[in-house]
């Protein structure tokens, strides 16, 4: 299990415990996080999962495959940091993660 938090465009944190192995997105829907809509499931097929990851991870959450790299062309205020919830699976060594949502998707 990882502590992962969840931070809204306003600042506001929403600390939960995932399961090694699910998404960051999948353990996003089980606990309503906000700004995580997934339209797709989880399947890269869309870019409601955007999230920018803390600068501090991006090295532990690797680089965006193509086809994510593809669909992140889709989402709105791309950064460098950013990637779809719904590609990082989360591990131990994710305990802390931070990602944020962007305002565009509130």
């Amino acid at each position: 299990m990882a502590k992962i938090i969840y931070v809204d465009h306003e600042g506001t944190e929403r600390a939960i415990e995932a399961t090694n192995g699910e998404s960051v997105m999948e353990a996003a829907i089980k606990n309503s996080i906000p700004g995580i809509d997934a339209d797709c499931g989880g399947a890269c097929a869309c870019a409601t999962c955007h999230v920018y990851v803390d600068e501090s991870f991006l090295e532990k959450v690797g680089t965006a495959e193509d086809m994510e790299q593809s669909m992140l062309d889709f989402a709105e205020n791309v950064k460098p940091n950013s990637r779809l919830s719904c590609q990082i699976s989360v591990s131990d060594d994710l305990d802390g993660l931070k990602v944020t949502t962007p305002e565009s998707q509130h």
